[in-house]
């Protein structure tokens, strides 16, 4: 086989289980704090999000008859002995801890869910949810993913995040210290930041208890403040080709520690959404491009992490 140049989820994922798992995503009706006026108001500059949500997501469902509706949906195009129930849509710890422990249990009571993995704001987290968590994790396989996004504070200001890279330092810590597994998720290409900023972005988030790691290209899409942005001033925006973007990968992973896992590089909105940029390539393609490169250049994960003797 050839050799690995960086550490894949898939990986990850099957060393925990010993199988195919796949995410199950569904929406239980949350809001987020960056919407409803409790941080700001008007939602991150970049969101929709309707165009990464799955066609069978459907809040007026209950949260069990969404499992089975997108595991009827899988079932026919993959192979999985194993599901994890993925609360993906906005802030999914947003409301109080009995709320929230009822719809985590009901997704834990179906068939075939052996785990939760749950999406989520670094400053919509608390004490008494993360007890709760932990406790479960003993009987559960349970996965928090908090929204970093960027590790410079101008920037978090600049998309209206509504929150600091210390919130993001503060809640993944505490996370990890009571043993949950995290994942953090990025964008690349966010306005106004350089590549040395994004390189920076690596080197900060490789310092953090992470587990996992989720990336992706900034894209424009339809519907968001961004979007109005773009088109009253494009040439305001710098929008990182697909070569550009695999050039700034290669050195991202150079810069993250061997045991994270790289979860995705890429988005793919639907086309409907998507305004720019639009790269006419699919996920995996992308992914084998990427790995392509890592091997002309003879790259792996984790080099610059590595101290000198």
């Amino acid at each position: 086989m050839p050799e690995e140049r960086f550490y894949r989820y898939h990986n990850y994922i099957r060393n925990i289980f010993g199988t195919n798992v796949l995410k199950i995503a569904v929406d239980a009706g949350f809001s987020c704090p960056n919407r409803s006026g409790n941080r700001t108001s008007g939602g991150c500059i970049y969101c929709n999000n309707a165009a990464f949500s799955p066609a069978y997501c459907d809040h007026t469902k209950s949260i069990s008859q969404q499992i089975t509706d997108g595991i009827d949906f899988f079932s026919r195009k993959y192979k999985a002995a194993k599901y994890l129930a993925y609360f993906q849509s906005y802030t999914n710890t947003f409301g109080n801890t009995e709320e929230l422990t009822a719809l985590y249990e009901e997704a834990l009571s179906m068939p075939g869910i052996s785990g939760i993995v749950i999406s989520t704001r670094p400053d919509c987290i608390n004490n008494s949810l993360l007890n709760y968590l932990q406790d479960l994790s003993k009987r559960k396989y349970v996965m928090i993913e908090y929204g970093v996004e960027s590790t410079k504070d101008e920037t978090l200001s600049l998309i209206n995040r509504g929150h600091n890279y210390a919130a993001s330092q503060k809640a993944i810590t505490a996370t990890a210290q009571r043993g949950i597994p995290v994942s953090a998720h990025l964008i690349l290409g966010l306005p106004g930041e350089t590549r040395q900023d994004m390189l920076n972005h690596a080197s900060a988030i490789a310092t953090l208890p992470i587990t996992c790691l989720k990336l992706h290209q900034l894209q424009i899409i339809k519907g968001t403040q961004l979007a109005m942005q773009y088109q009253l001033t494009p040439n305001a925006f710098h929008l990182l080709s697909a070569n550009e973007y695999i050039d700034l990968l290669a050195e991202f992973i150079r810069r993250i520690p061997a045991n994270v896992a790289f979860e995705r590089f890429v988005a793919q909105s639907p086309p409907g959404y998507l305004i720019a940029p639009n790269w006419g390539i699919k996920n995996a393609e992308f992914t084998q491009m990427l790995t392509r490169a890592l091997e002309m250049a003879d790259i792996h994960q984790g080099e610059k992490t590595k101290k000198e003797p």
